[in-house]
């Protein structure tokens, strides 16, 4: 007798069935480690390296770092080794881990809601002065990054960092990392709702804590009552955006599963209604479910993202009311479209109370000690003890009085911060790139920069918001996917066959209003060296073509080929 044939539904049916039967997920009882990293953290907990730091590595040198500590569990202490100079990109895939480290590290500042006072930026200032060389980077997660970092140095760095409140407690590593939140939460005149307390309490219950440090991966959070929505809810794996419900006044609407890298994914709805007491609980319940259902399997399919993508917001939902919460949430509004087209807070704005935050754009995030400790001090002499830093890569100071505002300006402007770039300025970013990233081809940061002014140069009558990102290799640190111009670091080859470092270019991308990914035309790449031609040419069709007030995301999806090679 013939077989019948099997249907196509019954056969994906079977395949996802198949998949998910060993994916390493604590909650269906998958516990036996599958993979290099399951098992360090199974055989010791990340949080647990401190004391080897402080009592056999920072003593006995960097030589005597077990090799579980050094790639895997000094991450949950925020340190990562940077890479050997004089390594090309070309070697970056080929080369062993012990080949690509150099015998310094990268240390993430934790900096939760990008909030820092007077006395904690100075002691950065003085951290990256006196054990950095000078180093310091502002990210795309509100934290600053130093380089050059010893490991017999770090017990004393740590001190200094913590006498005044700071951290790098799970600033890296599978784990929570940094909670970023709204840089004028509290203070913007148009705020729904302040989301200060509930970073607060997830800091404070959370962070650090054993609960939650071995995770599948990293995991993103991010919060904020501002109707700009200024944290970049979208591609976060969790994400708190404030709603007015029409029954129970302000609260937040709750996302899920976002994240970019290789496999970009914008976060779901999941259509309640969280109120601003309940955002911890709700929080929590979240990360426990990534904590016991995440697959563990293989690292590129373990971001809560693909969790999502199989379960769907209506199954996640589902899931947190029965088995975490164990009551139902409420249902609740979507946040309304953000009237404005940047979200950075750049510019002179009163606040609530009738003082102003000035918001300041350095250069593509990159700073140094002195300069910050210059910062810190300007803030202070103009009655400040309030600073933030953004997820574009800038910087706010707070509670400035009317009269001060204009010698403020002046006392940034002095120092190359300006309130009222460029768009190019304004709108670019990079990532660490090959300068000290072992998973970097290209070099982003001066390159970011030499943009800036070559457009700044070629285009000043330019005043479109546009945003320009350059990434160092495919990871999307610097959000290529989602930027008007996303640019993903890659080897190439010039005109004259040689291999040279260049770009792949994405086109069109969007947080917001609108969010999307870019598009990818075809065999499009370009060379470090051509990329201010590529850029100009290309603005120079987006302003000829563009119909009026078309921004260059929409422009960018309708526009013929040609127009954007």
């Amino acid at each position: 007798m013939a077989a019948t044939p099997e249907s196509p539904a019954a056969a994906t049916t079977r395949r996802k069935a198949g998949r998910h039967r060993g994916e390493g997920q604590w909650a269906v009882g998958h516990h036996t480690p599958l993979n290099g990293n399951e098992q360090f953290k199974k055989d010791d907990d990340g949080l647990n390296v401190r004391t080897r730091i402080e009592t056999i590595y920072s003593k006995a040198g960097f030589d005597s770092i077990d090799p579980n500590d050094l790639r895997g569990r000094m991450r949950w202490w925020g340190l990562y080794t940077q890479r050997k100079p004089g390594i090309d990109g070309g070697k970056t895939a080929i080369l062993e881990p012990e080949e690509l480290d150099d015998k310094h590290f990268m240390l993430r500042v934790r900096v939760d809601g990008g909030r820092l006072s007077v006395a904690q930026l100075r002691a950065i200032g003085e951290v990256s002065e006196e054990y950095a060389r000078g180093t310091a980077d502002i990210t795309d997660r509100q934290n600053i990054q130093l380089h050059w970092i010893r490991i017999e140095d770090v017990p004393a760095i740590w001190e200094k960092l913590e006498a005044v409140g700071l951290s790098t407690t799970e600033a890296c590593g599978d784990c929570p990392r940094v909670i970023i939140g709204s840089p004028v939460a509290g203070i913007a005149a148009d705020e729904i709702i302040d989301g200060t307390p509930a970073v607060d309490e997830i800091h404070e219950r959370y962070i650090g804590s054993k609960e939650f440090s071995n995770l599948p991966r990293k995991f993103k959070t991010a919060i904020s009552g501002s109707p700009v929505q200024d944290v970049v809810h979208e591609i976060n794996d969790v994400a708190f955006v404030g709603v007015v419900h029409p029954e129970h006044g302000p609260g937040f609407d709750l996302w899920v599963g976002g994240g970019l890298s290789t496999n970009p994914k914008l976060a779901r709805r999941l259509g309640t209604w969280v109120p601003l007491d309940e955002v911890a609980d709700v929080w929590a319940g979240v990360v426990g479910i990534f904590r016991d259902y995440g697959y563990r399997r293989l690292r590129n399919r373990a971001r809560l993202k693909f969790l999502m993508a199989d379960w769907g917001p209506e199954k996640f939902r589902q899931v947190l009311e029965d088995e975490y919460l164990e009551r139902t949430l409420l249902d609740g509004p979507a946040p309304e479209e953000p009237l404005s087209r940047w979200r950075d807070h750049i510019g002179v704005h009163r606040q609530q109370d009738g003082r102003f935050y000035v918001g300041f754009a350095p250069r593509v995030g990159r700073v140094d000690g002195t300069t910050l400790t210059k910062i810190a001090e300007l803030a202070a002499t103009h009655g400040s003890d309030r600073l933030r830093t953004t997820v574009e890569q800038k910087m706010l100071i707070l509670d400035v009085t009317e009269d001060r505002v204009d010698s403020l300006v002046a006392g940034l402007e002095a120092l190359d911060f300006q309130v009222t770039p460029s768009p190019f300025r304004r709108g670019t970013m990079a990532c660490t790139g090959i300068e000290f990233c072992k998973l970097a081809i290209v070099e982003t940061k001066g390159r970011g920069s030499w943009l800036i002014d070559e457009l700044e140069r070629r285009m000043p009558d330019f005043q479109e918001p546009v945003t320009i990102n350059l990434n160092g290799c495919p990871n999307a640190c610097a959000r290529i996917q989602v930027a008007d111009i996303g640019l993903k670091g890659q080897l190439v080859l010039d005109d004259e066959g040689n291999q040279v470092e260049g770009y792949q270019v994405h086109l069109g991308g969007a947080l917001g209003l609108e969010p999307g990914f870019g598009r990818k035309v075809r065999g499009l790449k370009v060379t470090a060296d051509e990329l201010p031609d590529y850029v100009e040419r290309v603005l120079r069709n987006f302003e000829a073509q563009r119909t009026p007030d078309e921004r260059f995301a929409t422009w960018a999806a309708r526009a013929e080929e040609g127009a954007l090679k």
